[in-house]
């Protein structure tokens, strides 16, 4: 059998049948959503569908809430309701909400990898542009649309065009002050600001493996900024320390590295 991808590995994994023309229907391991999700649900009811797997959904308030010690969800009170809403809907389908001052509560892509439900492994998504923040754990994230959210509520299930795939590989050590943020630059100056487009990118090389998870996952969320719609890291011991007391998820093994594998490279 041929050399895989990282994302070849993870996205074979998730294949409910080949529609031809590049297209497949993915089966979606976990649906994150923040607190623009009410709408979503609200639709799911108002169609007499039911939200098909809420064990494989999580929620949090994370775009229209304040940052102010003591906040509550009156605080803002333009969006109070939006707050309300999806606490309801949230209760309503049996959605785990890590509601406003519950641990666990926070930016949704901090949220996820925290709580041991960014997995190695897993195909995740969420109504957000920066999903891509957690292939740094090692799986394939991607945000989507409003009427996407909708299918995967109603169907833990979505239609996706399968992307090219690039190997980014970051070698050498790093100076004193280098964030993921300049190696991103830095790959934007090589190969442009849509450079990126129409691909899956995986970071490679010592400069990424010596990174903690959170520099991966900084990385990753980079990835749009040169037009990619995923970025990943292969899980390793680093994933793995990361992850300390949460769940593992041991099918993970086999997703590391392959340099044989068939990538469009960078270096």
């Amino acid at each position: 059998m041929p050399a895989q991808t990282l994302f070849d590995k993870i996205w074979d994994r998730h294949v409910i049948a080949d529609l031809g023309d590049g297209y497949a229907l993915l089966h979606i391991s976990r649906h994150l959503m923040h607190d623009g999700g009410g709408r979503g649900l609200q639709a799911i009811k108002d169609a007499g569908y039911r939200v098909r797997n809420p064990d494989l959904t999580f929620a949090t308030f994370d775009h229209v809430i304040s940052t102010e010690p003591g906040r509550t969800h009156d605080t803002l009170k333009p969006y109070a309701q939006r707050l309300y809403h999806m606490r309801d809907e949230a209760k309503r389908w049996g959605i785990k909400l890590f509601d406003l001052g519950q641990p666990g509560q926070g930016i949704v892509h901090v949220m996820g990898p925290e709580q041991g439900v960014s997995l190695p492994g897993t195909l995740l998504v969420c109504g957000d542009s920066h999903t891509c923040t957690h292939g740094g754990m090692g799986a394939i994230a991607f945000g989507i649309g409003a009427t996407e959210v909708i299918h995967v509520l109603a169907t833990q299930s979505l239609v996706q065009p399968k992307p090219k795939r690039m190997r980014v590989t970051f070698d050498g050590k790093r100076a004193p002050g280098v964030t993921p943020k300049d190696m991103i630059l830095h790959l934007i100056g090589q190969i442009g600001a849509a450079g990126g487009t129409g691909y899956a990118v995986e970071d490679a090389g010592s400069a990424i493996r010596d990174r903690e998870v959170e520099g991966r996952l900084t990385v990753c969320n980079l990835s749009i900024e040169p037009g990619a719609k995923i970025g990943m890291v292969a899980p390793d011991d680093v994933t793995r320390r990361g992850d300390g007391r949460r769940r593992q998820d041991r099918a993970a093994d086999h997703l590391g590295h392959q340099p044989r594998a068939c990538h469009r490279g960078h270096r």
